[in-house]
């Protein structure tokens, strides 16, 4: 029997995925800096190379998958993206039974080959630009937001709990029985959303889709629009378990389970403000939507180091979390809807690449500054998100 494209079904496959990718996130920086015994300033190089391998290899892999999509289908792509998930964290389980430098380096391969097959986040989001008519591509882009927001909320929680039950193999474990089960689900329930009947995808070298893509006017200012707003959240994303494990309102608490917590909150959060994304778009427009996105994320980023008290700090996280939870769907909406229907896939992988290059420079840059003062990343990245918001204002919202 032909299965039928479904959103239902590609908002599961991307939610599953994402629950794996929550439980694990938040406890890498804590192993890491558990497991090597030197000077704070190197020790942010590590956590920052580990959570940014990811991410590089993303950047190369990501068109890559993209354009494999375009000429073989959505489906095969999500398959081998589950799979290739499920193996990582089994490496990732593995890699926490043992200490020292051998951890280290085992957790590394762990990211390497989860970043080498990740390539749901911009293959789903080819599919719903397959099946969604332009006026509502952009609402449904919230779908993807909303999965993300929700991998947050239970994943974190998630790891938490496993690590509290099953000790430090337990996330591993769980995340790639979560990823496995996602295989399965996909592999029966999952329908092709590109039609047989498509033109085929024209042929470029890895680098020529890249300048392809960045040099149609509109998609490479989008592009960079999405690369700042990731590297910005990034920062935030890779030292908030560090700010939150030197703060004196966790001393003397169980800090990852606090940490987990903190980030199915802003999860919550994040997942709510998805319900309410075709509204904006309809009064706001795409553009606008992207501007008031940016200073509210820009408002929560710049104050996180300054939060002193419990209260505050949900405060400031609901701001951050609103900002980028309101800024990935009207910017994924746009780039698909200035893409012709061939190169869905190809374009919205080029994105993803270059949300890869924020999420591998963002952790550096943040580890680094961070052993310096905690609060610089935090003021930093605020005020190179702020910038964006200018940017967006002048090239995207004056011009329609």
């Amino acid at each position: 029997m032909k299965r039928k494209p479904s959103i239902l079904v590609i908002f599961l496959s991307v939610f599953i995925d994402l629950i794996g990718f929550g439980i694990v996130l938040p406890l890498l920086p804590g192993f890491a800096e558990d497991n090597f015994q030197q000077s704070f300033s190197a020790k942010g190089l590590i956590i920052g190379g580990i959570i940014a391998s990811f991410s590089a290899m993303q950047f190369f892999f990501a068109p890559m998958w993209g354009k494999l999509s375009d000429r073989i289908g959505r489906r095969p792509v999500m398959l081998i993206s589950n799979l290739g998930a499920s193996g990582s964290y089994l490496l990732f389980a593995f890699a926490c039974s043992l200490s020292g430098t051998a951890g280290l380096w085992m957790i590394l391969v762990s990211r390497i080959f989860a970043g080498i097959c990740g390539a749901n986040l911009s293959v789903a989001s080819a599919y719903i630009a397959d099946i969604s008519p332009p006026e509502k591509r952009s609402a449904r882009m919230g779908l993807i937001g909303m999965a993300f927001g929700l991998g947050f909320i239970f994943g974190p929680a998630i790891g938490s709990f496993s690590l509290s039950f099953l000790g430090q193999t337990g996330p591993g474990f769980v995340a790639a029985g979560f990823c496995a089960a996602n295989f399965i689900l996909g592999w029966f329930i999952l329908g092709e959303s590109r039609q047989p009947n498509s033109a085929p995808v024209t042929p470029r070298p890895k680098f020529a889709q890249w300048g392809h893509t960045l040099a149609q006017p509109k998609l490479g200012l989008l592009i960079s629009v999405f690369f700042f707003a990731t590297f910005c959240f990034t920062c935030f994303e890779s030292t908030f378990p560090l700010l939150a494990k030197h703060s004196p309102i966790f001393a003397g608490k169980d800090v990852n389970r606090h940490i987990g917590y903190l980030f199915t909150y802003a999860g919550v959060i994040a997942a709510l403000v998805q319900g309410v994304i075709g509204r904006l778009v309809k009064k706001l427009g795409e553009p606008k939507l992207i501007f008031v996105s940016l200073i509210i994320f820009a408002a929560g980023l710049s104050s996180l180091p300054f939060a002193k008290t419990l209260p505050e700090i949900l405060v400031v996280l609901a701001l951050l979390a609103i900002g980028s939870g309101l800024n990935r769907p009207p910017v994924f909406g746009l780039i698909s809807l200035n893409s012709h229907a061939d190169e869905q896939g190809a374009n919205l992988g080029v994105t993803q690449s270059f949300g890869a290059l924020a999420r591998m420079l963002g952790p550096i840059f943040a580890g680094s500054l961070f052993f310096v003062h905690p609060s610089l990343p935090y003021l930093i990245c605020g005020g190179i998100a702020l910038l964006t918001s200018f940017f967006a204002w002048n090239f995207l919202c004056r011009k329609n």
